[in-house]
C-alpha cells in the first residue's frame, strides 16, 4: 500500500485551477445496485437448499413430517389398511420405499412448485411409480392449450412420454398454485430467495470481516495541508481503493495512510448496520414462506407462540394436513386410472401425536353433542358412516305376558 499512496500522492503545491476543495473525500461504501442469485431450479436448491441452514431445515422439516403420515384407503365409505393402491405406494420401484418417494415429492414441490412421478406399466399388469425431476420435465401443450405430453431431457438427450390406451396418465403432475402460469406450480422457496440471499451475503460479509481481523470499512479525508491532489491523482486513487478495499472479499483488509491521509470509520459501520438483526429477520422471513413456525427452527427474537408444543400444532394444522390432503386427493385422481374402483387415499393423522391430544378434545365435544346420531357425529370427525347399526331397534309397543 505504501507504494500505491508513494506514487499518487504529491505533497507539493499545484496551482490553484487544478486543485480540489479543501478536504478531498473518498467513500468505500458501494453504491451498486444489489446483487440477487437466479430464480431457477438450480439456483433454488444450490443457494436455498444447499446453502442456506433456515431454507434446507425448513424444505426437510416438511417433507420428513409429510413422509410420515400413513395412508389408508377409503372404499365405498371403509377405511382398509390394505389394497393395490396402498402395495404400490408402499413399494413404488425397487429403488425406493414409500417414505422416500412421499419426501421426494413434498420437496419438489417446495423446490419447484412442481412433482413429477412417471406410471410405468408391465406385462404382468404390475406398476411402478418413479419420481422425476422437475427441472428435466416440460410440459408439452397442444393447440388447444391443454398439456397433452411431457419430455423428459437429460442432457442432449430427449424422451417424450405421452398417454396410450394402456396408461392413459403416464405422467402424475402435482403441483401448487401459480397465480400467472397454467402449466406448472409456484414453489414456496421462490417468496423466499430475497430473503435467502439476505441471509447467505450476511453470512458471507460476517466471515469476510472474520477473515481480515473483524475490521470495519470507512472514508479516507484528504486534507489540503498537505497539499492537493490533481484530478488524474484523484480519480486513480479512487480506483486503487474500489480495487483493493471495497466488496464482500476486501471486508476490513488494513490500510497504510501516507501523504496526509487520514482514516473515518463510517456511520454505515457492520454494528450500526447490525448485520446480526437482519440476518435474524431474514431467517424469519424464510420460515414464513414455507409455513414453518421460526420457533421450530430455534431461531432467536420470535415470541409468536407461548410453547414449542403449540408452535408445532400451527405446523401440522397450517401447512401439512392442507398440503397432504391435496397431495392424497390429486393422487387417487391419477391412480384410478391404473387401478379402478371408487376408492380415495386419505391421510390418517390420528396416529401423529402432535395433533393428537387436539383431535382427541374435538372428539368428546362432537360426542357430548346429545343432538347429534351417531352418523352425524361420525361424519364431523371426518369418519364414514356405519354401514350396519350395531344398536338393537328399540321396541315401543307394550307387549303384555
Amino acid at each position: 500500500m505504501g507504494n500505491i499512496f508513494d506514487r499518487l500522492l504529491s505533497r507539493r503545491a499545484l496551482p490553484p485551477a487544478e486543485t480540489k476543495s479543501a478536504h478531498s473525500y473518498i467513500s468505500m461504501v458501494d453504491t451498486q445496485s444489489a446483487s440477487w442469485s437466479g430464480r431457477s431450479y438450480a439456483s433454488f436448491a444450490q443457494h436455498g437448499l444447499m446453502k442456506n441452514p433456515v431454507a434446507h431445515r425448513s424444505v426437510t422439516l416438511i417433507a420428513q413430517s409429510a413422509a410420515r403420515v400413513p395412508l389408508l384407503v377409503d372404499d365405498g365409505g371403509e377405511r382398509l389398511a390394505a389394497h393395490p393402491v396402498l402395495d404400490l405406494l408402499s413399494a413404488p420401484n425397487p429403488d425406493c420405499a414409500g417414505p422416500e418417494l412421499l419426501e421426494t415429492i413434498f420437496a419438489h414441490l417446495q423446490l419447484s412448485g412442481n412433482a413429477y412421478l412417471e406410471l410405468l406399466q408391465f406385462d404382468d399388469a404390475k406398476f411402478q411409480l418413479y419420481p422425476l425431476r422437475p427441472d428435466r420435465v416440460f410440459p408439452v401443450v397442444g393447440n388447444d392449450g391443454w398439456i397433452n405430453a411431457y419430455d423428459y431431457k437429460v442432457g442432449s438427450k430427449k424422451r417424450r412420454i405421452t398417454p396410450n390406451k394402456n396408461n392413459p396418465v403416464p405422467v402424475i403432475h402435482l403441483r401448487n398454485f401459480h397465480p400467472t402460469n397454467d402449466h406448472s406450480g409456484l414453489a414456496p422457496i421462490s417468496a423466499a430467495m430475497d430473503a435467502i440471499d439476505t441471509h447467505n451475503k450476511a453470512c458471507e460479509w460476517h466471515k469476510s470481516l472474520l477473515d481480515n481481523a473483524a475490521r470495519p470499512s470507512g472514508a479516507l479525508i484528504y486534507s489540503a495541508e498537505a497539499g492537493n491532489l490533481t484530478a488524474d491523482q484523484f480519480a486513480r486513487l479512487k480506483s486503487e481503493l474500489n480495487d483493493s478495499f471495497q466488496g464482500a472479499t476486501n471486508a476490513g483488509r488494513p490500510m497504510v495512510l501516507e501523504g496526509g491521509l487520514d482514516w473515518k470509520a463510517l456511520s454505515m459501520s457492520p454494528r450500526d448496520m447490525d448485520f446480526i438483526e437482519t440476518k435474524n429477520s431474514a431467517a424469519r422471513d424464510i420460515a414464513m414462506a414455507f409455513g414453518v413456525p421460526p420457533m421450530l427452527l430455534c431461531l432467536a427474537g420470535d415470541n409468536t407462540y407461548s410453547n414449542y408444543r403449540e408452535a408445532n400444532r400451527a405446523f401440522w394444522r397450517q401447512t401439512i394436513i392442507p398440503q397432504m390432503v391435496k397431495t392424497c386427493a390429486s393422487l387417487t385422481r391419477c391412480l384410478r386410472t391404473a387401478i379402478p374402483g371408487e376408492w380415495r387415499l386419505v391421510p390418517n393423522f390420528e396416529v401423529i401425536e402432535a395433533i393428537a391430544d387436539e383431535r382427541l378434545a374435538n372428539w368428546a365435544q362432537i360426542d357430548a353433542i346429545n343432538t347429534l346420531t351417531a352418523d352425524e357425529k361420525r361424519e364431523l370427525i371426518g369418519l364414514p358412516k356405519h354401514t350396519s347399526s350395531n344398536i338393537s331397534p328399540v321396541n315401543t309397543e307394550h307387549r303384555e305376558d
